[in-house]
């Protein structure tokens, strides 16, 4: 994303699909014959499902690992959230090299014979970048679509950024990235919301005039099966309509296997 401030729609990728031959950026390969297996093993079986709703998919994610479901959750690992303003507070990122150790250990409790929820992520999440077998696979998935109201992304983008809303200096150096993409006269508009307080308004034109434009893009492009996508609608992203979702997840996944 983001983990990106939230798009529109969400997808959730059920790419039963492996990482064969898995490198990782630095030009190493993981060559651990149990980890090689494991990645041989998804992709044969298919069993990667991939998770790409823009704000609160890293909460749906923890909701389906609650429920027993097999999760690997990129941008836990990455500590960021994948968007301009998902640098996690005194949490600094890990270099590349602890993060593909972290995600060497994570493949390697992962059952191939079951399905695995993961995140859809860009090609970096902050500054870490993902490997590209694993990003190859993740887009070539199936996926599951989440649409919820703006009301409901609204709220929610304002609980899980407050980090954001009490530093407001950082929060205008983080905008200030933006400028180029959306303009002067849009971020200075978008200083004034900041200044006066006026989050509602400050989130809703974030993700009409940004977010929700690239996400649609950047979906329609990367994954392959993002039109033809199970969808989900909701209302209520709390906590309890975010497990209730999960559990609507689970339920038809198990009546599709």
């Amino acid at each position: 994303w983001i983990a990106q401030i939230v798009a529109a729609k969400g997808v959730i990728t059920n790419s039963r699909s492996p990482l064969v031959n898995y490198r990782i950026y630095s030009g190493n390969t993981i060559g651990v014959p149990s980890v090689k297996r494991k990645i041989q093993n998804i992709k044969r079986n298919r069993r990667m499902m991939t998770i790409q709703f823009n704000s609160f998919k890293t909460d749906i994610l923890n909701a389906l690992g609650k429920l027993g479901a097999q999760i690997l959750d990129l941008e836990k690992l990455a500590a960021h959230k994948g968007s301009v303003l998902g640098q996690l507070p005194n949490h600094p990122q890990p270099s590349q090299k602890r993060f593909e150790s972290l995600l060497h250990k994570e493949l390697e409790r992962l059952d191939p014979l079951h399905t695995i929820y993961v995140e859809a992520e860009s090609k970096k999440i902050g500054q870490i970048q993902v490997p590209e077998t694993l990003l190859m696979i993740m887009r070539q998935s199936p996926c599951l679509k989440i649409e919820a109201t703006l009301e409901a992304r609204i709220e929610f983008l304002q609980r899980d950024y407050r980090y954001m809303i009490e530093d407001q200096k950082q929060l205008k150096q983080q905008l200030q990235f933006l400028k180029e993409i959306v303009g002067k006269e849009t971020l200075e508009s978008w200083n004034e919301f900041i200044e006066q307080g006026l989050w509602s308004q400050l989130v809703t034109e974030l993700l009409e005039k940004h977010y929700d434009r690239l996400y649609k893009r950047s979906q329609h492009s990367n994954y392959a099966g993002y039109a033809n996508s199970t969808c989900y609608t909701t209302d209520d992203l709390s906590e309890a309509g975010i497990e209730q979702l999960a559990h609507q997840i689970i339920d038809k996944e198990k009546r599709l296997a």
